[in-house]
């Protein structure tokens, strides 16, 4: 029994890790994620930073999964703004990333 519990302590985390915990809005699906260059040409609109957990339990969580969510949030964030394109200016730092918002459509 106590093998069980100790197997389930280390195996729940892991498959939560791997759960998506964010979804993009409707209006979050129509925003783009560029590089600075890619958005020279656009209106600056602001900035957003965005935060996920990036680690549960006290283990980290897979750094991909952990950017897709960063993104997902920065995108649904953007569209709020009246953008429609995000540009990551900061690394990912203990599940924090700063994005700058542009609108490049109707400047």
């Amino acid at each position: 029994m106590k093998r069980a519990i100790t197997l389930s302590a280390l195996v729940l985390p892991l498959m939560l890790g791997a759960c998506a915990w964010v979804k993009t809005t409707d209006s979050g699906e129509k925003v783009r994620v560029l590089e600075a260059r890619e958005a020279a040409q656009c209106r600056h609109l602001g900035s957003t930073t965005v935060s996920v957990a990036d680690r549960i339990a006290g283990i980290p969580r897979n750094e991909g999964r952990v950017q897709t969510e960063l993104q997902v949030i920065a995108r649904n964030s953007g569209a709020e703004m009246g953008g429609d394109t995000v540009v990551p200016v900061t690394p990912i730092e203990d599940g924090r990333q700063t994005y700058e918002v542009y609108r490049c459509v109707n400047q």
